[in-house]
């Protein structure tokens, strides 16, 4: 089979401005950045906004592995598959960052035939978006260092600055860093940080704005420390939040591309599943309700990171509900987490796949938690034998999933999803009754208990001394019942990278709470958890060149 990239670089894309005519765009809804990509105006909203809203349906996974899962794979070829029953559909997406595609994840556009196009553009640079997430949060930094260097009018406590500086690529080294070194003349020496650009408040900001008047506010009331008298200090007291508005005014706008067969496909923000929400934005799903008929999302990670935080957080802030989820498996990951090696994956091995069918269990319980329809996906290897196919149709069906149904879009495209199509159309169609985990209003402490035990099965929590001081904080701060987004590890449903499968008889160490007042909710820091990761030995962009005419290569 050919490469992902060959399958792109071959492939007939449409002129993107019919995609937007087909889609019920009009000419002055779309701007157009080249022949095959377009953002589109916010005004549409208004347009459209007497028009019900379609069937939304939100693709979540099971427990990263290295054996792999294929999220976004399946919500392509959910799409194509959708398209090929002749439905309206549009495909809602976050930004990939460029950090992973050059690290060890590679490309975030899907694989084989189920793909987003220009999947080279996507992966690298877009319409702009991450560079001005990164221009504003540095911007940011820049005016509080000013501040400092010129007299500190805000009164502000040096030690208690939390804003980092930010940087969309692996780089470990610039976790914790020293600046204003070199004397009086190039500023006030401190301790400092990066993040990458996917985790930066800024990148959550954008992906919970509602319009360019709620990004202005939301930007402003950021925080980036405190007085000495403990008082928050923002980005408005900087009188830097205008300015950061600037240079967002065009990234506001969602990205419009399309599927390897056509279909409309919707690109916006990037914000990390373990460190952030871990969704793309509301203006983007809005947007795409109002025009299609059914809308596909997909959550960062598993349903304990990605899926918890849509329900809880974005449809909270959103004010839409989803009507069916679907939730990806494979063999190889299942037995993958049954305590087989990696390398052994493609051999048949019946008691590894019960073993590791249990994170697949607890997946549909996180699912049914919220009350929704479940279709479990299997993204089927040639490697996988029909006892096995049949067994993890069997636990899951007894784990309360609506349907199991293989899919092979990525070596078929769309015909190769139209089974899982139907399954998910058959889905929106039965009575659900969707709610959040815990209502509006509920204390900090009581939204951190329900997750860790009613989804990631612990036995309880534990709050470290520092976790104690900042939730007396956050609720003199206003934000005592502000949601809650969970930091923790997406390699364990725990907060332990080296709890695999379904861990069990153990409490989630919390061991701080900070505020990010811009995007809405407080951050509750569970683990060790890092907001900028590293390079491998071998990362991705070894394999990434330009060959002799000047076609990418080695980008996946």
């Amino acid at each position: 089979m050919k490469s992902g990239l060959q399958i792109a670089q071959e492939a007939v894309l449409r002129p993107i401005a019919e995609v937007a005519a087909d889609l019920g765009l009009g000419e002055d809804e779309i701007e157009l950045y080249g022949r095959y990509r377009a953002k589109v105006a916010l005004s549409v909203l208004d347009r459209l906004a007497d028009r019900p809203d379609g069937k939304l349906v939100i693709t979540t996974a099971i427990t990263p592995t290295k054996a792999g899962e294929g999220k976004t794979t399946t919500s392509a070829s959910l799409t194509q598959g959708l398209g090929k029953l002749g439905k309206s559909v549009v495909l809602c997406l976050r930004e990939p960052s460029m950090g992973p595609v050059f690290g060890i994840k590679g490309g975030g556009t899907g694989g084989g035939y189920a793909q987003v196009l220009p999947m080279e553009d996507i992966n690298l640079h877009f319409n702009g978006d991450f560079h001005a997430v990164t221009a504003a949060h540095n911007l940011l930094a820049s005016a509080l260092d000013a501040s400092l260097y010129f007299g500190n009018r805000l009164n502000i406590d040096p030690p208690t600055i939390t804003w980092p500086r930010s940087l969309d690529v692996n780089a470990r080294e610039l976790r914790y860093t020293v600046i204003g070194l070199g004397g009086k003349a190039h500023g006030v020496p401190r301790e400092n940080s990066f993040v990458i650009t996917a985790a930066s408040e800024i990148m959550a900001v954008l992906a919970l704005s509602s319009d360019l008047q709620d990004l202005r506010s939301r930007l402003g009331r950021i925080v980036v420390a405190f007085t000495y008298e403990g008082e928050p200090v923002t980005a408005e007291q900087l009188k830097v939040a205008g300015a950061m508005t600037v240079i967002m005014k065009d990234a506001v706008k969602p990205n419009l591309v399309q599927t390897l067969e056509g279909q409309p496909v919707m690109i916006h923000a990037g914000p990390f599943g373990n460190v952030a929400h871990a969704n793309n934005s509301i203006i983007e799903d809005r947007i795409a309700l109002k025009l299609a008929e059914y809308v596909v999302t997909e959550g960062g990670f598993a349903s304990d990171l990605g899926f918890q935080k849509f329900c809880d957080i974005v449809c909270r802030l959103g004010g839409f509900e989803p009507s069916a989820a679907v939730l990806v498996t494979t063999i190889r990951a299942l037995k993958s987490h049954g305590g087989m090696p990696f390398e052994d994956l493609a051999t048949e091995d019946i008691d590894a796949l019960k073993r590791g069918s249990e994170n697949l269990a607890a997946h549909i319980e996180i699912v049914k938690a919220y009350q929704l329809p479940c279709v479990v996906s299997i993204n089927r290897f040639t490697t996988d034998t029909d006892e096995e196919l049949g067994l993890v149709d069997q636990l899951a069906t007894e784990a309360g999933a609506e349907k199991v149904v293989l899919n092979d879009g990525f070596f078929r495209g769309g015909d190769g999803a139209l089974e899982l199509a139907e399954a998910v159309v058959e889905a929106c169609e039965k009575p659900n009754d969707f709610s959040q985990l815990t209502p509006n209003g509920t204390p900090i402490k009581q939204q951190v208990e329900a997750i860790a035990t009613k989804l990631y099965g612990a036995d309880g929590v534990d709050y470290q001394p520092q976790a104690e001081k900042d939730i007396v904080r956050m609720e003199a701060l206003g934000f005592g019942e502000a949601p809650v987004c969970m930091a923790k590890t997406h390699l364990s449903l725990s907060h332990d990278p080296l709890m695999l499968n379904r861990p069990r008889g153990y409490r989630l160490p919390v061991r701080g709470v900070v505020p990010a007042a811009g995007a809405g909710f407080v951050v509750v820091l569970c683990g060790d958890m890092q907001r900028m990761p590293g390079l491998g030995k071998t990362p991705a962009f070894m394999k990434v060149d330009i060959d002799e005419e000047g076609r990418t290569v080695g980008l996946f």
